[in-house]
């Protein structure tokens, strides 16, 4: 992908991420006490997948040693389509070869925590600013062609004596497989396998296919979703919730 069609897909994101389009995730229901979140997930019109959205674990990181809290447990990719991760070596990444784009439900063995100054542009700060560093996990890749590599991704950065991070909002702590069990093996092996097929949800093609896209309306279950796919566009029409026409766009 051209790296200015990257930059402009990866604010667009960017952008669906911080108004919670699809996964729900609100800035304030992921910050108030436990009691608001609940009542939030017991309203009125909320779906199980919304209910689920609501309830993720959160970390809320800080600091280096929040970070480190991760290292030995697996996480899986929430943010898919958006984080470019590296080769690792002594504790640093080769910004400028990145190996591939991780995608939605990928599991990552977390194995250490450290920071690199980035370039200042550029796809590698596209999805996490540049600050001043920035904090990088490595990782090994379970499912991977070689599961004993190790690779890294930036996951926040420190500006003005302060970290910015958001792991959070790019991983799963718990297997979405698990947590999405109701979904049924058959859509789960078209997730996996990063197709869609008619009669998935928005969600459900949201994990297949990744976080980059444009949608044509506001109106969730009744619209086209065109995804980047990983550099392989497909649009997505949905009517009254459900898939009703897949087509690759090139």
């Amino acid at each position: 992908m051209e790296n200015g069609k990257k930059i402009a897909l990866g604010v667009t994101a960017v952008f669906l991420i911080a108004v919670g389009v699809r996964v729900g995730l609100i800035y304030k229901a992921n910050h108030e006490a436990g009691p608001a979140r609940k009542e939030m997930a017991e309203g009125p019109n909320l779906t199980d997948d919304d209910v689920v959205f609501y309830s993720l674990k959160k970390q809320h990181p800080d600091s280096i040693a929040d970070e480190r809290k991760l290292i030995g447990k697996t996480v899986w990719v929430k943010a898919g389509g958006q984080l470019d991760y590296y080769h690792y070596a002594n504790h640093r990444v080769d910004y400028a070869h990145p190996v591939g784009t991780l995608r939605d439900v990928e599991p990552l063995v977390i194995t250490g925590v450290f920071e690199q100054v980035p370039p200042k542009s550029g796809p590698a700060v596209f999805r996490i600013p540049p600050g001043q560093r920035h904090m990088l996990l490595s990782f090994t890749m379970p499912k991977s062609d070689d599961p004993n590599a190790v690779y890294g991704t930036p996951v926040g950065h420190f500006e003005s004596g302060v970290y910015i991070l958001v792991t959070d909002e790019i991983f799963f702590y718990d297997d979405p497989h698990k947590l999405f069990a109701y979904w049924g093996p058959e859509t789960w092996a078209h997730i996996d396998k990063h197709e869609v097929v008619p009669g998935m949800t928005e969600n459900q093609a949201g994990l297949a296919y990744g976080e980059v896209l444009t949608p044509s309306s506001n109106s969730t279950g009744n619209r086209t979703l065109n995804f980047d796919n990983n550099g392989h566009p497909v649009s997505v029409v949905f009517e009254n919730g459900k898939a009703t026409k897949v087509t690759p766009e090139n």
